[in-house]
């Protein structure tokens, strides 16, 4: 990934030149972050740091994890500051969070924290309110899949949408951990043909070999009553994740948020508020912005609504 920085930073230096782009007039430069060490959500200046991080791709390899640099170098060359927003490492776990049963094993925070934060402000904003006095649950439904308590403005619980929750399109999401040994000791599979089975192949794919929504919907229109099972069961565990969110919060919940590129489903979307709007009541926020969601995290910023933070003084 690394060895694309100049291919990347050239193909931006090309669009900035057909719009006619002065980079004399940015007060600021922001790009996706990648994947660093568990940090708090928030607005993040760009530091040697964190670059020196994300160049070892020490929690993986990912093409997000260019965005700091390349936001770096633009901010340079136009003497402003660069900055990243609310990564997908965001960790705001209470400590009893991170314990799973086995003690080599620690539950990880991997969550979509950039549309969900940026969907979580601006729900907050319409009720006259900042994030950090309001409690959600907020689902970030697409191919993959999380569900998360928010407190006061932290995601203080997540499942992990690669290994955990309910499925989705692409992903098996929890699986009953015995059978699954078995699976991967049965000599039958690879240590890839795994992984590729709960993560890619999974979900959606596994039982009616297609992720598409549209297309499953038509064919539940259509009388097939399998595709309808199957789709039920992925709102029946969607609804179950925001069941225990509810309990993590004691039922303290201002609202619920339903958000991704699966909220365009009505049929998805009622199928879980007949299960979970008991709960409280439930907001619907389709697809996902994530350019405006790094956009507003640095107008915050700039506006003095939020503080900038230092990767190398917020690392867990």
């Amino acid at each position: 990934i690394m060895d694309q920085y100049e291919y990347r930073l050239g193909l931006i230096k090309d669009w900035r030149a057909e719009i006619n782009l002065d980079l004399n007039n940015l007060i600021a430069v922001v790009g996706r972050g990648g994947l660093l060490k568990p940090i708090p959500g928030g607005t993040y200046i760009v530091s040697p740091p964190m670059i020196g991080d994300l160049g070892k791709g020490l929690q993986g390899v990912h093409a997000s994890n260019l965005g700091a640099l390349l936001a770096k170098s633009i901010g340079d060359i136009s003497g402003v500051n660069s900055y990243i927003v609310d990564p997908v490492g965001v960790d705001e776990f209470h400590e009893v969070a991170r314990i799973t049963g086995l003690k080599e094993i620690p539950k990880v925070s991997l969550i979509h924290a950039l549309n969900m934060k940026a969907i979580g402000h601006r729900r907050a904003k319409e009720m006259g309110k900042s994030l950090d006095e309001i409690n959600f649950i907020i689902a970030h439904l697409g191919g993959g899949i999380s569900v998360a308590p928010f407190e006061k403005g932290k995601a203080i619980d997540v499942n992990n949408a690669i290994q955990m929750g309910p499925m989705s399109p692409e992903r098996s999401g929890q699986l009953p951990v015995g059978d699954l040994i078995n699976m991967c000791f049965s000599g039958e599979f690879t240590l890839k043909e795994m992984q590729n089975k709960v993560q890619g192949q999974g979900g959606l794919i596994s039982y009616l070999n297609t992720s598409d929504a549209e297309e499953i919907i038509q064919r539940i229109e259509n009388g097939d009553e399998y595709a309808k099972l199957i789709f039920h069961a992925m709102a029946y565990q969607i609804s179950k994740e925001i069941g225990s969110c509810a309990v993590v919060l004691k039922g303290n919940i201002d609202n619920i948020i339903l958000t991704g590129g699966l909220a365009y489903s009505d049929y998805l979307v009622n199928k879980i508020i007949e299960m979970v709007g008991f709960l409280g009541p439930v907001t619907v926020f389709p697809g996902e912005d994530e350019m405006s969601a790094l956009n507003n995290g640095v107008l915050r910023v700039i506006k003095g609504e939020e503080i900038a933070k230092k990767y190398e003084d917020e690392v867990k």
